[in-house]
């Protein structure tokens, strides 16, 4: 049997269903991937809510989730880097991962590290991959540089601090007070708590802001952007038209990149970065969890567990 997390129409938490599937089949260059966990991203609820009709316009009923970890259960013709049984872990660069069985295209998946859990490794993918490219290579990050990342004690902010103050940056975070001490055990240098401090009053000149919130976070932002600064979000796909003379604005959307997150999964495993999991819920409680990274959720990232 395959079980599905889908919509089948826009809305609220409710409008959430378990719907039995067919087992999908690989074609020339694919895997089925038998789904042990899924990770939970702001990019369910938006989809949910009908957010994001404009950019990814979607046939209905559609099955959310995008990124997973599990065990191949079947190789497509030409597929010679993964076995059946092998434990592996990406992200689909699509929606679609909420299911018992998955197809994926191989050049998407890596191996996960043999002491790396299910619910970590599912946690990695999405949240790894933006931070890493939207700060070295939209927001082309350099030692000695400030960046600012808002919305930070989630998954891609948990990465890019991290990742941010390796490389030698200056690191400012804004997040709810309770996150703080979090947020400087991963590196932060300095955090804000945007419920009471304007953020725009206390930072300038900042060479690279990473906005993971949009809206009015985005604007009140573009003042404090050094000249020839850049700000990089994936909350605002209409950034272009919102940047000022002077400044740079980007739009990030995560490319899937198998090298990029063989090389992340390894430092996790070796202690060199931190993947934080929140939460572990199963798929009978999906719909409430995505529904909390909505309206506020611990530090990192929630995953679903699939039994």
């Amino acid at each position: 049997m395959n079980r599905a997390l889908r919509i089948h129409a826009y809305g609220r938490a409710d409008a959430v269903s378990i719907d039995p599937i067919g087992v999908p089949s690989a074609a020339a260059g694919e895997v089925v991937v038998r789904v042990r966990a899924a990770g939970i991203n702001p990019l369910d609820w938006k989809i949910r809510d009908g957010l994001l009709q404009s950019v990814f316009p979607l046939p209905l009923p559609a099955t959310l989730g995008v990124e997973l970890a599990g065990e191949v259960a079947e190789v497509g013709a030409g597929v010679t880097r993964f076995a059946v049984g092998e434990r592996v872990m990406g992200t689909l660069g699509a929606i679609g991962t909420y299911a018992d069985y998955v197809t994926i295209t191989a050049d998407k998946l890596t191996p996960i590290p043999d002491n790396l859990s299910d619910t970590t490794a599912a946690a990695i993918p999405v949240a790894a991959l933006t931070a890493w490219q939207a700060l070295f290579e939209a927001g082309e990050l350099k030692r000695g540089q400030t960046v600012l990342i808002h919305g930070a004690a989630g998954g891609v902010g948990s990465f890019a601090v991290q990742l941010a103050r390796r490389a030698g940056a200056r690191v400012i975070a804004t997040a709810r007070d309770i996150h703080h001490a979090y947020l400087r055990n991963l590196g932060a240098d300095e955090v804000i708590d945007y419920r009471t401090t304007a953020f725009a009053e206390v930072v300038q000149n900042v060479d690279l802001v990473l906005d993971l919130v949009g809206g009015p976070v985005l604007t009140a932002s573009w003042p404090i952007v050094a000249e020839h600064g850049r700000i990089v979000s994936t909350a605002a796909p209409e950034i272009a038209t919102q940047t000022p003379p002077g400044k740079r604005g980007i739009w990030l959307q995560m490319r899937p990149d198998a090298t990029q997150l063989a090389q992340i999964a390894r430092e996790v495993t070796l202690g060199e970065l931190k993947a934080e999991v929140s939460e572990i819920v199963n798929l009978s409680e999906a719909a409430e969890a995505i529904e909390r990274n909505k309206t506020g959720h611990g530090p990192g990232k929630a995953v679903v567990k699939f039994q």
